[in-house]
Order: C-alpha cells, then structure tokens, then sequence
C-alpha cells in the first residue's frame, strides 16, 4: 500500500486526508497543539497509523507524499510575536514602512492607530549608497556604516534583518555586499535581501513584503526544520511539501528561505481543492467559503480559477508584494467569541481557539462561542461530533449564554444563542459581499462550495440572504483544505522587473528576463527532482496606464516560449481588452507602461482520483439516525437527523434536516431540499 497524506493545521483543529493507491479516501482530526504544531501533526499520523494498523514508521516507509498547510507564518502575524527584526535600507529612506505610501485603513477615524511596527525606528538604519533607475552605481556603498549598523543590530538582539536598498531588482551587487558583511559581523542572524524576496518595485511594496519576510522567517524556518526531523525520525524519507500563497507547492526547504510564501498557506489548498471539485461538477463560476474553528474565508472563483493579485495584498496589516490566491478572511467560526459591548453583540473576530476551545468543549473555556449557540439551537450532536471521538458536554453552555449574552440583551438562553447565530451569519455574509458585489458581480449568479467543519451548517442562511440558489458541499468537506494540498501542483511564480513605455520595450529584452527567470525555476524545482520537460511556463507582462498606481498581469503572447515584436504589439492589446474587461473601460489611444515581466512555472503532480458512487438501492428511512429539535423559524422543530455514512447517490433529503458525516454537520432548512450527486456532494437547492 502506497499512501499520500495532506495536512492542514488550522486554529482549531489540524486536519488530516489520507489518499489510499486504491481510491479510498480516509478523514482524521487531532487538536491542534498551538505552542508547537508539530505535536498535534504528529499525534495524528500516529492515529492514522493505528487505524491503517501499522506503527507509525512503517506507516510513513510507506508514505510517498505529505502536503501541509500550515499557520504559523500568519499566527505569526496576528498575535505579533515574530523576531527581533531590524531593516538596513539606503540612507533617508528608513521610515518607507511608516508613511505606507499614504495608505490608512479606515481615513474616517484620525485616531486610528498604526500598525504595530515589524522593526522599531531604532533597529532600522540607513546606510549611503544609491543606484540609478538603470541599476547604474551613482554612490558607492559605505560599508563601515554597515558595518556599523550590523553591530548596534547584535548589541540589541537583533534575531532577522531585512535588507532592502532602492533599485537593487535592477543591480543586486549592494545587497549580496551587505549580506557578506552582516555574516562576517552576526554570522547567527536571519538574512533577508529585497532582491531576493520580491525583485521589483515599487520601493513600499518591497519593503514591506522584505521585513514581513525576516519578521515570520526564523519562526516558519525553525518550525519545518523541528517538522521534518520529526518525520524522518518518524520513518518518512521524502521531501516535506507546503503549499504557497500561489495556489502552489514547494519543498519546505524553499518556504523556509521564503516564508513571507506561507502566509494563507492552509486556506489557499482549500480554494484549490474546491476548483478541482467544480471543475468535476461542471461549475466554473462559484463562491469558495471555509468555515473553520477560527476564521471564515471567501474567494470568488471565475473561469474554474481563482484570481491571483501579486500588488495590493494587505494580510495583517502588512503589504505583501507576491502573488496571492485573493481571498477575504474574517475572525469567524465555531471558537468565536460572543461578547456584549456597550449594549451590542459582537461575534469574533476573537477565537476561544482549541484551548481552552468552546465551553462546550469541556476543556475550561468560559466565554460562550458559535459552537455553543450551535449546540443549544440543536444543530450540533454533543455524542456525535468527529465520529463521536470529541464528545461535547451541555454543562454550563445555557448559563453562560444567558449570563454574558442574554441578560445583557433582556433574551432568554435560546434567543441569546439565537442572536449569536444570526450576527455571525451576517458577518460572513458580508465577507462575500466584499468578493462578489464589491468587485461589480452579482453573487446570486454564482452557487457557494462550502466546505470547513463549520460551514455546512451556516451557509445555506448566507444563501438566503445572498440571493443564491445553489450549494454544494462535499463529503470532504471538514478535511477539504487537506485535500486541495494533495490536488496542488508545484509553483514557482517569479518577477523580474522592466519599467518602461509600451513603445519602447523590447522583445529581445523581455525573452532576456525569461530565459533568466526558466533557469531560476529549473533550479529550484530541481530540488524536487523535476526536469524542464516537467514544466509548464506562463508568461506575463505586467502593463499599467501612465499614472496608475497599479498593474496587471496580461497573458504574453509568444511563439513557442519567445516573444517577438508583433506579439509584444498583441499583448498590449490584450492588456486593454483585459482592463475594460476588469474595470467596464480602456483608454485605447493612451501609450501603457510595462512594469514587470513575470513567469509561472508549474510542475505537475500525481493527483488522487475522486471517487465515483454508483446509485443507491437502498431507501432514506435506512439512514435515519434520530429526531432531535432544532431550532427553526422562531421554534423548535422536531428534525429527522440522518446518517451520512448511508446516504449515497440519488438520496434527497426535504429540509429541515440535518445531516451527521463524520467530522461535519450539514443543516438543511425549511424549504430547501439536498441530493446527493455520483461524487458524494450534497447538492442543496433554495426556493
């Protein structure tokens, strides 16, 4: 037996897949272990040893693949607990990270505070040096100020340091000097160079991309290095893969030199997950949701692909330059708290997490959560979540509801848990009204892929309230990100930076920083033993109007993998056809400028198939499980609660009714109805 494992470390729980060579496809849960992941990752493989009745080492002999997913460079970011960072830049430049080129998240409020700075003033220093716009040297680099520099940074403690000197994409020859000398002088700091990182302009965006970088770096570093010890002590001999902001994997070795790619590391494979399970629905224009135990994602999917923005990606407050699955992420899901402020009820963005968890949980938690309203609402088993392995308690989930929630509100308990429910409804709502009619589309065109522990039993209200008529939920749906990790393929997507008027740019030079950018991928690609004839290559310019602020990432037209002078013409074309496609207009009689030349490579992997189900015979009343009353329309309904292991293709279920898979609950409500399809989704259908 061959096995490939995804893994998808969540605020919660960690999620695990287990893909058979068989077909078969095998769910497993364990708590995550938030002071070190690695723990919780490890006690799951454990577990899915058992349940293979293997030990654990000759269970991972024969383990082919693991994909992880993991948190630890954006819990990095939320609970602001990185390095000891400090930023060498060229001289009068050191406070770019302040003015954040103007940018303020809410313009309304004059006293909105700053970010929480990465590198305080005084571990940011400015060294004399300048290049040209050319990459020409116009001040030689002073390398006693650096000097200088490095060893105040050690004298403080300094644990990373971000380098980042103006035009050093065009000549990087100031920043290798500055390395060499940091490692003559603290040989035992983390390094980041700005060339390296994110090899274009603008000088905001590079900078702030580098110190995020050196910020999460030796925190995600020291993680996979104490992960991958771990599993080749466990028996595994492969290469540990995690999957990138991109939408794609790459060995942990590389995310660990470039760990600013780990940021939505985990939701990122359930997005890619959900457009391979589209694409076999024969849906190409859906809303990805991901409810969790801490946090709500939604990510508008057209084409069978999501959009991937490498500008404006602000995560934590933080501008990351690199490309990114766009998604919108909201503190919302089952560890959300429920609090009363000021005579109003607020659900999240603060998260009970898995410890203390919901009080539900009986692990000491004492402030009410989603979970809990769930479980008074009767939505949610106490004896049945995760295949009964996590058994909740009703004890003192009433009380506190009616203490925090209810008397505050003049509500009894059910009405208190009611009200949590409807205003983490409207939250996520609106986090889909932020993809969908915030970019000009109208959400009831599209149908909703939910997947997450959580979300089967939230988005069919999103629905009614949206508009949409259609939801699918896999059967996959808890360990779905898991999933969509072994669904991946491997990515390298690099820039390289070419500013200049549309009439003036070159094919010659753009084939240039092609040809430079395919070897840079064949060598870091090779480390995961793939060859050239293993790759695919996607070429792009990236062309903007004089005066904008922002680019595009148009399709190169080439001639097989080499542009020439009329396809430059005709990809210039596509960048107006593309923009009034984007924005509803095109300056056609305005000269573009070329900001960037940009390549994908990707390498593909060996997926696992998605099963097939042939029709069942048997009837619904063989998969009734219970009747229990859940709470509907303002009362208590006694509610048929089914078995998922005995629903199969063909059953539909008439709402209201709730369904129990394994790690997941499904609520269907009244007037909807749901049916299984031949690939084991539940297919819900709104009035």
């Amino acid at each position: 037996m061959v096995y490939r494992i995804g893994i998808d470390v969540g605020g919660t729980f960690t999620d695990f897949i287990l893909a058979r060579d068989s077909g078969e496809i095998v769910l497993a849960k364990e708590h995550t272990t938030q002071e070190d992941q690695s723990v919780g990752v490890m006690a799951g493989l454990d577990k899915l040893a058992a349940d293979e009745s293997l030990s654990t080492r000759a269970f991972l002999e024969q383990t082919a693949l693991i994909v992880h997913g993991t948190t630890i460079a954006d819990n990095t970011m939320i609970e602001m607990n990185g390095a000891l960072t400090g930023l060498i830049t060229t001289e009068g430049h050191r406070d770019e990270i302040e003015i954040r080129r103007g940018f303020k998240e809410n313009i309304w409020d004059p006293a909105y505070p700053p970010p929480i700075p990465i590198a305080q003033r005084r571990r940011r220093f400015g060294v004399p040096e300048r290049l040209d716009f050319r990459g020409e040297v116009v001040k030689p680099l002073d390398e006693e100020a650096v000097r200088r520099a490095v060893r105040r940074l050690k004298k403080q403690g300094t644990e990373s340091i971000a380098v980042c000197l103006l035009f050093s994409f065009l000549n990087p020859a100031h920043e290798r000097r500055v390395k060499q000398i940091i490692e003559e002088e603290y040989p035992e700091v983390r390094i980041s160079l700005s060339h390296e990182v994110m090899p274009t302009a603008p000088e905001f965006e590079r900078t702030s991309t580098t110190l995020v970088d050196a910020y999460v770096g030796p925190r995600v570093e020291h993680y996979l290095k104490r992960l991958q010890q771990a599993l080749r002590n466990g028996g595994f001999s492969h290469d540990l893969l995690i999957m990138q902001s991109n939408g794609g994997i790459m060995t942990a070795d590389f995310i660990g030199k470039r760990a600013v790619a780990a940021l939505g590391s985990g939701p990122t494979g359930g997005v890619m997950g959900a457009c391979a399970l589209a694409k076999q629905a024969g849906v190409e224009d859906f809303i990805a949701i991901d409810m969790g135990g801490t946090s709500y994602e939604a990510c508008l999917v057209r084409g069978g692909a999501p959009q991937i923005r490498s500008f404006w990606n602000w995560q934590h407050r933080y501008l990351i330059g690199l490309p990114m699955v766009e998604m919108h992420s909201i503190g919302a899901g089952g560890g959300s708290i429920a609090v009363v402020e000021a005579g109003v009820l607020r659900v999240g963005p603060e998260s009970a997490k898995s410890d203390p968890g919901p009080i539900c949980y009986g692990r000491g938690g004492t402030r009410p959560t989603v979970t809990d309203a769930n479980l008074v609402l009767g939505y949610i088993n106490p004896e049945a979540l995760c295949g009964g392995e996590f058994k909740l308690t009703r004890d003192g989930v009433r009380e506190a509801l009616l203490e925090q929630v209810g008397r505050p509100l003049g509500l009894d308990a059910v009405e208190a848990a009611q009200g949590v429910f409807r205003i983490v409804n409207a939250n996520m709502a609106n986090a889909i009204r932020r993809v969908s009619s915030g970019q000009g589309i109208d959400p009831r065109e599209f149908c909703m892929v939910v997947y997450g522990g959580n979300g089967p039993v939230h988005a069919a209200m999103q629905a009614d309230e949206l508009g949409i008529q259609r939801l699918i939920v896999p059967k996959t749906s808890p360990a779905f990100s898991a999933l969509g990790l072994l669904i991946a393929d491997y990515v390298v997507d690099t820039q390289r930076s070419y500013i200049t008027p549309s009439g003036r740019a070159e094919a010659s030079h753009v084939n240039g920083l092609f040809q430079e950018m395919e070897e840079h991928a064949e060598s870091e690609l090779g480390a995961a033993g793939l060859g050239r004839e293993d790759l695919l290559f996607n070429r792009f310019l990236n062309i903007c109007y004089p005066g904008q602020t922002f680019d595009m990432a148009v399709p190169a037209v080439t001639s097989d993998g080499r542009m020439t002078d009329a396809d430059l013409v005709r990809t210039i074309e596509g960048f107006h056809d593309l923009h009034e496609e984007l924005h509803a207009y095109a300056v056609r009689d305005e000269e573009p400028v070329v900001r960037a030349v940009r390549l994908q490579a990707i390498g593909q992997t060996d997926k696992p198939g998605l099963r097939t189900y042939p029709p069942v015979s048997t009837s619904l009343d063989t998969a009734l499980r219970s009747r229990r009353p859940a709470y509907f329309d303002g009362r208590f309904v006694d509610t048929p609660v089914y078995d998922g292991d005995q629903l199969g293709f063909g059953h539909k279920l008439e709402g209201p009714a709730i369904v129990e898979e394994r790690f997941a609950t499904i609520v269907i409500y009244p007037g909807q109805t749901a049916e299984l399809d031949c690939y084991g989704n539940y297919v819900i259908d709104l009035p």
